[in-house]
């Protein structure tokens, strides 16, 4: 279900889209075990939409680039026919670097994971390719440069010993010599440069632990105004500040908030409130935010209330005593928009992913799967004596059966999860990650292949 407000996109319009799966690197063969190691944990094109970046549970980074369109041949043919052909984005495999380690904090006995949380591309220079990328407690600025078969990363700075707590979210500013690192308490500003000293920008650390009441989750800079950034929080909030009214923004410009309805507070409500992620779109105007249960679209100018509501897990609300049990209602989704601001997608269990049509009227809802036919109808479960959640938690543990789920008709799978995704800033493609697959769709607007096949008649 979709709820649409007032989305101002200039648009009548938008056409469904009739997805198609391009690419996968690392397919696994039917029964292959994954190595936790090479489990992909973070996704990220960069914003000419050439070079895509992933991040792995074992710390490395493994970079692809755009090949379509450096064929000269297939321009020069395009140009020969009376109406132009769409190509859609292909990537190949460029490099991969070991960009962190594990480590043991002395000082506070813990282990440190190598673990890469987020990777976020920087500003190219001189034909060399610039990333940040971190782990729990320590982000690297890396620079890949060289020839074509000869590229070299090297770790040009590295930026520790600033977070006392498991950084969630680092986001480049506009003005490419800045960034911020956020973990559950704080968010710090760097310099590029400058990798020995940091200013705190949030700090909602209380005086006494034991008032705590949310943390921090996400964190991300304005496209284009680089003295605003918005954070997100546990309890379902999305802070704006403006880092010219202080130097620490302990208030906020603006905060978007959904109220919840009278008589609906349970249990699980803050839990399933919890933002997990927040995406600018390319207008700067609007905001993406993904709780558990929905993708909200914010406009800056509206505080109240979103101006879209989408509803991802509506189904499994009967089963959130169940979900709260195996853990699985933390599960952390990401989001993402279209870079006409058009559509937005996230993922969930299963391996599926989701696709909504912003334009009001639109109506738009698209569930795929990361595989290599992504339209397939899902399994259907077939009609058993019901069976817990938790109890089937623990015969897949024990190597009985894999935990499978009726809802909207469909058997979900919650031991596979699509938590990763990030869409091609220039076109309709999507890359995402199903435990160590990288999976590339793109899609075509149905209207236009009805127009196409007619001027081809």
């Amino acid at each position: 279900m979709v709820s649409l407000g007032n989305v101002d996109s200039g648009v009548v319009s938008s056409p469904p889209l009739d997805w198609k799966f391009s690419q996968v690197f690392g397919e696994r063969a039917a029964g292959e075990e994954v190595q936790e190691v090479d489990i992909i944990s973070a996704i990220e094109f960069d914003k000419s939409g050439e070079h895509l970046a992933t991040g792995d549970r074992g710390g490395r980074v493994v970079l692809f680039e755009r090949t379509d369109g450096k064929d000269r041949t297939f321009r020069k043919d395009l140009e020969k026919m009376d109406y132009p052909v769409a190509r859609h984005p292909e990537f190949r495999y460029k490099t991969e670097f070991q960009s962190h380690e594990p480590e043991f904090d002395y000082l506070k006995s813990l282990e440190i994971e190598e673990k890469i949380n987020k990777v976020r591309w920087c500003q190219t220079a001189n034909g060399a390719l610039f990333l940040l990328s971190t782990n729990d407690k320590t982000v690297k600025y890396w620079k890949i440069a060289g020839q074509e078969t000869n590229l070299v990363p090297r770790c040009r700075r590295v930026y520790a010993h600033a977070h006392d707590y498991h950084i969630n979210s680092i986001s480049n500013n506009s003005d490419g010599e800045t960034f911020i690192s956020a973990d559950d308490l704080r968010i710090n500003l760097w310099n590029l440069e400058i990798c020995n000293q940091s200013f705190n920008i949030v700090d909602v650390k209380p005086v006494n632990m034991e008032d705590l009441t949310e943390v921090i989750t996400s964190a991300e800079f304005h496209p284009t105004h680089c003295n605003t950034l918005a954070y997100s929080s546990s309890k379902g909030m999305i802070r704006l500040i403006d880092m010219r009214q202080s130097a620490l923004c302990d208030t906020h410009a603006k905060i978007f908030e959904e109220h919840e309805t009278p008589g609906s507070r349970s249990f699980f409500t803050e839990i399933i409130a919890s933002i997990s992620d927040i995406k600018f779109g390319k207008d700067g105007r609007h905001l993406l935010s993904r709780d558990y249960m929905t993708l909200k679209l914010w406009d800056l100018n509206m505080e109240a209330s979103p101006v879209a509501t989408f509803q991802v897990h509506e189904h499994l609300r009967p089963k959130l005593c169940d979900l709260y049990e195996n853990d699985s209602i933390f599960d952390k989704f990401e989001c993402c928009l279209s870079g006409d601001g058009l559509r937005v997608a996230t993922g969930s269990y299963s391996n599926l992913f989701r696709v909504f049509g912003c334009v009001p009227g639109s109506g738009e809802a698209t569930s795929l799967e990361a595989s290599k036919n992504p339209t397939r109808r899902q399994p259907q479960t077939p009609s058993k004596p019901s069976r817990s959640f938790t109890s089937l938690a623990r015969s897949r543990r024990r190597g009985s059966e894999s935990l499978n789920m009726e809802a909207n008709g469909g058997g979900y799978d919650f031991s596979t999860k699509l938590l990763h995704l990030a869409w091609h800033p220039t076109s309709n493609a999507l890359a995402c990650a199903a435990a160590n697959s990288l999976y590339m769709y793109y899609a075509e607007d149905t209207s236009t292949n009805d127009s196409s096949a007619k001027s081809a008649t």
